[in-house]
């Protein structure tokens, strides 16, 4: 069973590249099943086959323990650990090739608490890829690549898992402007060359300081460009997903 847990910044398409990616690999007579793991959503483009929501939502938490949205989305995101075999049984029962799963939208409270690593690590995956989404819309400006990128590379700290970066929502841009960020994740060079004729003082010292971190610790990937709307580049990450679980063998 191969698990692909995907990650992004609220509004960067998480939910709608799991329906896409799900749909890419169905149609290629592959059994795959998404789970979701957002206990305040209210709408999905796709049908979850397991669904956080029949065990806990934030709605039953705000009632019960008398708490903001706020609160409840902390107090909901800490019960995922504790509804972990659930979710795993759930899982388990459909016997399925590949899992995909869709985190909270606000990332901070799957990837910075206690219980998001917990879970990415004890969901029953014979093999798991962590896909971290960068909002092209975003990651236009060299200021918040970098910042983009300190965020992947956080996230890759806290749950230390293979993890491959996205750039997502690339059909929002004209294709010069998604050419121009991927060159960036291609070429740090680039990325500074840029840095120094868009930025100024702190922005430009920080994010330099920022890049060269994140090279050395050789966390630096060139970035995939999909679509969810237009299915653009989904070959490419299905391409991929095949080299970091089997090096590039079709799973039987």
């Amino acid at each position: 069973m191969y698990g692909m847990i995907l990650v992004g910044t609220a509004g960067s398409g998480k939910s709608l590249l799991t329906n896409a990616l799900s749909g890419f690999l169905r149609a290629k007579d592959l059994d795959v099943i998404t789970v979701n793991l957002d206990p305040g959503v209210i709408g999905l483009p796709y049908e979850p086959d397991v669904d956080i929501r029949n065990l806990i939502t934030v709605t039953e938490i705000m009632e019960k323990y008398s708490l903001g949205p706020n609160g409840a989305m902390i107090m909901a995101s800490d019960l995922l650990a504790v509804k972990l075999d659930e979710i795993n049984d759930e899982i388990v029962q459909l016997k399925p090739e590949y899992v995909l799963v869709d985190t909270p939208g606000q990332m901070e409270l799957f990837a910075f608490r206690a219980s998001g690593p917990y879970v990415a690590r004890g969901l029953s995956f014979e093999k798991r890829l962590v896909l971290y989404l960068f909002d092209a819309v975003f990651s236009n400006e060299p200021l918040n690549f970098v910042s983009n990128l300190f965020l992947f590379a956080a996230v890759y700290n806290r749950f230390v898992l293979p993890q491959y970066p996205v750039l997502s929502k690339v059909d929002l841009l004209p294709p010069e402007e998604i050419d121009k960020i991927v060159l960036w994740s291609e070429d740090p060079g680039e990325l500074e060359l840029a840095m120094q004729s868009q930025l100024t003082g702190d922005a430009r010292l920080l994010s330099r300081d920022l890049l060269n971190a994140i090279t050395r610790l050789g966390l630096y990937y060139t970035l995939t460009a999909v679509s969810a709307t237009t299915q653009e580049g989904l070959v490419d990450l299905d391409a991929e997903i095949q080299r970091q679980f089997r090096g590039g063998e079709e799973i039987d």
